[in-house]
């Protein structure tokens, strides 16, 4: 495997918090390499482009984690849930993508060679990134996850208070963290942005989101009509993350502790609690966009002008083919929609 083909995958894996967008009882998606994964309550297809401009897809039933688990159909736990599940897609989503972004790059290599590849069909790319690639990339992104936005923003914190003792107190300890916290991930956002590669997932991004809307909006499925949507949607994993980075803040606060080593491991320990609180405020502001609530998730709206950008309508109708892919599964398996 090409080293380029892999710290791309571990790029994108970094933002799967950011791009994904869904919740059981809805539709939603995310984007990939060169692609969009869309899914619906029982279904999801993953629909990418080929350099030669073909689709290679992968579509198949969902099992609804609350129809499997009872307890997460109640708030707090079906947020951590359904967040974990869809992170569980996702990376299965993207590993997909990645696998024919390796077939389009074997082609190149055989090409150059003189030679030639067998043919493939659309549902299935002939290259395979190893299964314990996707394992060790699961466990980088969690101890990534921790150590960018627990550990380092507390230990800036810590030292920030040492320095200057002005800002001795734990309320205010809260607030560093939170504002530094902050800082990494709008700071980490931008430096990613640069990147030509990443940009043109943020493109497939704002596809996703346009498709999505279109879909709410009962309107034929069309380039034309999803192209004159919005792209910042406010089920956005980037509106979510932001509003766990807020809701961390209140969290924290109501946890003292005396130590560094508890003060850290109470913010893993408390993560799961704030992911469940988090994912109800999003969903309650995603049906009530005149509330109080509504009003703490527009940051997240206007930080999406940097994670979705205009797609063109190539991108566009990479977004419909791989929601007419899901949807046709959620005929055949699935109940009713309920639009949000």
């Amino acid at each position: 495997m090409n080293w380029k083909t892999f710290l791309r995958w571990a790029a994108h894996a970094q933002l799967l918090p950011v791009l994904e967008n869904g919740e059981e009882i809805l539709v939603g998606g995310q984007a990939v390499m060169e692609g969009v994964m869309m899914r619906a309550p029982h279904s999801y297809c993953v629909a990418v482009r080929r350099p030669d401009g073909s689709y290679a897809t992968e579509e198949a039933p969902l099992e609804k984690l609350s129809d499997k688990y009872p307890i997460f159909k109640y708030p707090i736990a079906r947020g951590v849930g359904t967040l974990v599940y869809s992170m569980w897609l996702g990376l299965k989503a993207l590993r997909f993508s990645a696998n024919v972004a390796l077939e389009a790059e074997m082609a190149r290599e055989a090409a150059a060679k003189g030679e030639t590849l067998p043919e493939t069909g659309e549902k299935k790319a002939s290259a395979e990134m190893p299964q314990w690639m996707m394992v060790a990339q699961i466990v980088f992104s969690l101890g990534f996850f921790i150590l960018m936005y627990k550990f380092l923003p507390l230990l800036i914190a810590t030292g920030l208070q040492k320095a200057f003792p002005v800002l001795d107190g734990w309320i205010i300890l809260n607030l560093l963290d939170g504002i530094v916290r902050l800082a990494i991930f709008l700071g980490f956002l931008w430096v990613l942005s640069l990147s030509k590669d990443i940009h043109r997932v943020f493109e497939y991004h704002g596809a996703e989101h346009r498709v999505v809307f279109n879909f709410e909006s009962g309107k034929p499925l069309t380039v034309a009509n999803a192209q004159s949507f919005q792209t910042f949607h406010p089920r956005c994993g980037t509106s979510f993350l932001l509003v766990v980075m807020l809701v961390s803040i209140a969290v924290y606060a109501l946890i003292p502790t005396s130590t560094f080593l508890a003060r850290f491991l109470t913010r893993v320990a408390a993560l799961p609690l704030i992911m469940g609180i988090s994912y109800e405020i999003i969903r309650f502001a995603a049906k009530h966009k005149g509330s109080l609530l509504a009003w703490i998730t527009a940051p997240g709206l206007w930080l999406q002008r940097i994670t979705t950008q205009p797609p063109s309508d190539d991108q566009t109708e990479v977004a419909i083919r791989a929601l007419d892919g899901a949807m046709e599964i959620e005929k055949q398996v699935g109940g009713e929609l309920v639009i949000a």
